[in-house]
């Protein structure tokens, strides 16, 4: 869990961020690295994680986002509350007929017989139905009885309050765009097989041209009248505060309505509602990643992660970092690809040649995107602009003076505990395992550093990527490609 929330190796992504390599992808069809902000999200289905619901989109809109049938524990909002049995005595019941008109129930003289009940029951912090006063039902998939709220109709009001404004402000800017828009021609288009303008054909029709269809108008609320706040108790300042019987902050932010004041007044509420997304590439509109459709499936469609594709650098081990003396910083670089990798480190980039590369980027999208909208009907994409990086360089690095290969990965290598060593390999590679290898570099860090400050180095990686063979008789050929990736690593700190 600490690798992956560590930000001591961060990668760039094209529009400047950085981020872990676990928070990328990897766009196969760019080549590029993707962030989080680079991507569209789009919500593929609704879905309930306790029941496994599988809900339509139009359907959860109804139901507020919530599961009909599954309640969270309202006094320890961790886990679900799950239904349990009872019995209770009841005395025996039996049916009387009356001339065919209807039945009536009457109970039978002093026989009591068994009947099953049902409650809601929290199984981490022993929370039921019973302590709010919730009585029991006769099944399990009955409706429990709900709170009701004391401002419920002053919300529902407000809400439909604003549905108005809304489309009031959504017809005005469809009029004002209307008027905008520049005619094609002065003259009336004639239909060919007719010879009828469009004012005639309306008229056939039954339309009237002089009747205009009636605008929406808000609908009108009365204004909220401040009422005067009661004084407050003399008990607050005179009894003792049992805490045990007060609300946390998390309890009454999951009850917003009514926010109780007490223990006695927290109500089950229903299980919020899950959902799987697709991530779609801002920039050439193809799927980075998408789940299955089926709730109780993990498995993804479409996987691009860039831990599965770009090479992952970690820090194993780094002597200590004095200013202005040099230090030996042991790196290890991990192949995830089912291909050898050729890896050079080279320096970063310059701030004017970083500005020349987003300009570059800038002009070769706006190329694409003015393409794409002639042969495309779809709203063009925003995407997020590019950056120069703002992470600050403290110490030299001394580069390696060669390029090295990296072995493919291999599942079965990885049970074998023999390291491998290679005479060929350059003095820097201190061993190799399977797809891994571990580098050692010198690094010197800057004389105006002060103790406890950041030590972070950066360099470029230039790697060789392989792309998947497509199904398509044209490209199922092996396609091999030259990529790069900046990546700053924090070193750690100045010691005394």
């Amino acid at each position: 869990m600490e690798y992956l929330l560590s930000k001591n190796v961060e990668y760039v992504c094209e529009c400047g961020l950085l981020k872990p390599l676990t928070n990328l992808y990897f766009c196969r069809h760019c080549l590029n690295l993707r962030c989080f902000f680079c991507c569209h999200h789009e919500v593929d289905s609704h879905f309930c994680r306790n029941c496994l619901e599988n809900i339509p989109s139009g359907e959860a809109k109804l139901r507020k986002n919530k599961c009909n049938t599954c309640f969270d524990c309202p006094s320890c909002t961790l886990s679900a509350l799950s239904a349990r049995a009872t019995t209770i005595q009841v005395p025996m019941t039996k049916e009387v007929k009356e001339g065919g008109e209807g039945s009536e129930i009457e109970a039978s003289s002093g026989k009591m017989v068994s009947k099953k009940m049902y409650y809601l029951a929290c199984l981490a912090c022993r929370f039921s139905s019973r302590d709010v006063g919730i009585s029991d039902q006769p099944s399990q998939n009955f409706f429990w009885p709900e709170q009701e709220y004391m401002h419920a109709i002053r919300f529902n009001t407000i809400l439909n309050h604003y549905y108005s404004v809304v489309l009031h402000d959504k017809q005005l800017k469809q009029e004002e765009r209307r008027r905008r828009s520049t005619k094609q021609s002065k003259f009336p288009n004639m239909t060919d097989r007719t010879g009828l303008n469009v004012s005639a054909i309306r008229r056939q029709m039954g339309f009237d041209k002089s009747a205009a269809k009636p605008k929406s108008k808000p609908t009108a609320i009365a204004p909220s009248i401040a009422e005067d706040v009661d004084d407050l108790p003399e008990e607050i300042f005179t009894q003792p505060i049992n805490l045990k019987n007060i609300t946390t902050i998390q309890q009454r932010f999951t009850q917003p309505a009514n926010q109780p004041e007490s223990v006695k007044h927290l109500y089950p509420q229903h299980k919020n509602l899950s959902i799987k997304r697709s991530i779609r590439c801002r920039h050439c509109e193809h799927n980075v990643i998408k789940p299955e459709y089926n709730p109780t499936s993990i498995k993804y469609r479409i996987q691009q992660f860039a831990s599965s594709h770009v090479p992952e650098v970690r820090i194993i081990k780094c002597d200590q970092l004095v200013p202005n003396k040099s230090a030996l910083i042991t790196l290890k670089i991990t192949n995830p690809t089912m291909n050898d990798m050729i890896i050079t480190i080279m320096d970063l980039p310059t701030e004017e040649e970083e500005k020349m590369m987003i300009e570059e980027m800038r002009k070769n999208f706006e190329k694409n995107l003015s393409v794409s909208n002639k042969s495309s009907l779809m709203r063009p994409s925003l995407i997020e602009d590019s950056r120069i990086v703002s992470c600050k360089i403290t110490a030299k690095l001394e580069l390696p003076d060669s390029s090295f290969v990296i072995n493919q990965r291999d599942d079965s290598a990885e049970f074998d505990d023999d390291v491998q060593s290679d005479k060929k390999d350059p003095k820097f590679i201190l061993w190799r395992k399977a797809n891994k290898i571990a580098i050692q570099l010198s690094i010197t860090p800057n004389g105006e550093l002060k103790v406890n400050d950041d030590v972070k180095i950066g360099f470029s990686m230039n790697f060789t990527y392989s792309s998947v063979p497509s199904s398509t008789p044209e490209k199922k050929e092996t396609q091999r490609y030259a990529l790069c990736a900046r990546i700053y690593i924090n070193a750690g700190k100045i010691v005394q």
